[in-house]
């Protein structure tokens, strides 16, 4: 049985200490490498499709180089909602390309995700760390604008 597996105190331990990395690597350098992932499964004695499904378990953390601004796009029923498509088609027409994509000068990258924790909000957004909420087309492209 796997390290990660195991439900005893040093596992905990070593899944708390890969979630961390994986944020580090996440912060430090847009995302995480597979060369990352890689060293990270050595040096913790798991496997590297461990290190990997955690990685692409969790939406905020990436596989691929993002752009400088990441715009996160509530897919969850709250914002499905409230107009969500309304919503991912509104910022895809702002900024020219759609969900998993990013623009081609690397400014800006559009991504899907389960939940910002902005439900009373909806639909929301999040453009890097910021929570934008009770979105229209708007709205959307005011904000946006104010990044470029």
């Amino acid at each position: 049985m796997s390290t990660m597996q195991n439900s005893d105190p040093a596992a905990a331990q070593v899944r708390a200490v890969l979630l961390a990395k994986l944020k580090e690597a996440q912060h430090q350098y847009g995302f995480v490498s597979k060369e990352f992932m890689t060293e990270t499964a050595r040096s913790l004695q798991i496997s590297i499709s461990e290190v990997y499904g955690v990685t692409t378990f969790y939406s905020f953390l990436s596989t691929r180089p993002l752009g400088k601004h990441v715009i996160r796009i509530c897919k969850s029923i709250p914002c499905y909602l409230k107009h969500a498509d309304m919503i991912i088609d509104s910022v895809s027409h702002v900024i020219g390309i759609r969900p998993g994509e990013t623009t081609p000068d690397g400014k800006y990258s559009f991504e899907l995700t389960n939940c910002i924790g902005a439900c009373d909000m909806a639909p929301a957004m999040l453009l890097n760390q910021e929570v934008h909420g009770h979105l229209t087309p708007e709205k959307i492209a005011e904000i946006i604008t104010a990044y470029r």
